[in-house]
């Protein structure tokens, strides 16, 4: 995200390979090895402790677990956390790679005893694969089928002991069978903003960045409650004292590097102001439908549904209508505008 038009680019998924290497690369570095680095997500945070400390101490692998919750919130750090004490190795898939029960047949037969097998966005797993996981989460095997028609055969394949860890954004898609199969369900909250600032302060040490307490928090309250928004922000304020201050990351240079950024003092970027515009100005505070919208800020409907409003309702910004998206009293006031006429109905 080094200017705007890459910031557009990210906004819609397009994120070069190099860029989408480096951004990795840069997370990873930053991501808590141990569950008691773990910051945030106490509730979480105890009942898996208290899960893996049991499973250590009877000498097996621990439970199935789901983890659900908003991108960004740490399912993938826990999974390596968890990987990390049972001294197991991870393995990283996704439900939209699992399109049919060989490709998941290859990732199973490649699993060692005490493996730790992330499925990022399980929901979206594909149904035939569905019923060859639930046999190998429940007995350790998988029943390969060997030939084709009224010949074929099946043959069993055990698997060793291992742990899913599932992942969803979206857990009301989850089939009950596949939900019931997981030993450990957490759902994972946003972040508040001491939280927050307590991983930036810890990562600009990481980072060797020097970063003074106000402008963590500052970079904390822009960061929409998530931990890996924080990061990013982290590193590019970073980037911002590095090349046009005086490599202090203070007040001064959070703020001038944000605005740089296009992040206002309530966490909203570009996309999420042309949508609060579009709804205040354009349609006269709403209600306006999803397409009509999407289409006049020049997004996809999907992006705008699942990028830019889940924050804009969260924070009050926005309601969902039967008749579409308004805009809600706090909406013009952010934007400096005055609200309707009065013959026109207002939320908030």
């Amino acid at each position: 995200m080094a200017d705007s038009k890459s910031s557009d680019a990210n906004s819609k998924g397009i994120v070069s390979p190099a860029a989408s290497e480096s951004e990795r690369a840069a997370e990873a570095a930053l991501r808590p090895r141990q569950l008691s680095e773990f910051v945030g997500q106490e509730t979480v945070r105890s009942q898996l402790s208290l899960v893996l400390e049991a499973a250590v101490a009877r000498g097996k692998t621990p439970d199935h677990v789901l983890l659900s919750g908003p991108p960004g919130l740490g399912k993938t750090t826990l999974s390596m956390i968890i990987a990390a004490e049972v001294n197991g190795s991870l393995r990283l898939t996704s439900g939209p790679a699992i399109q049919n029960p060989g490709d998941l047949a290859a990732v199973l037969s490649s699993l060692q005893e005490n493996d730790v097998l992330f499925i990022d966005e399980i929901h979206r797993l594909a149904r035939t694969a569905e019923e060859m996981l639930y046999l190998a989460m429940e007995d350790f095997r998988v029943d390969v089928m060997v030939g084709k028609g009224p010949g074929a055969t099946s043959i069993p394949l055990p698997l060793p002991p291992f742990t899913v860890v599932g992942a969803t954004t979206r857990a009301g898609l989850l089939p009950a069978p596949l939900r019931d199969r997981f030993g450990f369900t957490g759902h994972l909250e946003y972040y508040e903003e001491e939280e927050l600032a307590l991983i930036v302060t810890r990562n600009a040490v990481k980072l060797q960045a020097n970063l003074e307490a106000d402008a963590a928090h500052e970079i904390a309250s822009r960061s929409r409650g998530t931990p890996r928004i924080a990061n990013r922000l982290l590193r590019r304020v970073q980037d911002w004292a590095q090349v046009r201050g005086n490599g202090v990351l203070d007040l001064a240079a959070a703020r001038a590097a944000l605005d740089v950024f296009e992040v206002d003092r309530r966490g909203l970027d570009r996309l999420d102001r042309a949508v609060l515009e579009a709804v205040c100005v354009r349609f006269r505070g709403g209600p306006v439908g999803l397409t009509t919208l999407a289409v006049s800020v020049g997004e996809e409907p999907e992006t705008v549904e699942t990028v830019a409003e889940p924050y804009l309702v969260r924070e009050g910004f926005l309601v969902r209508t039967p008749r579409g998206r308004a805009a809600t009293r706090l909406a013009f006031d952010h934007l400096g505008l005055p609200g309707p006429a009065p013959e026109e109905t207002l939320f908030g």
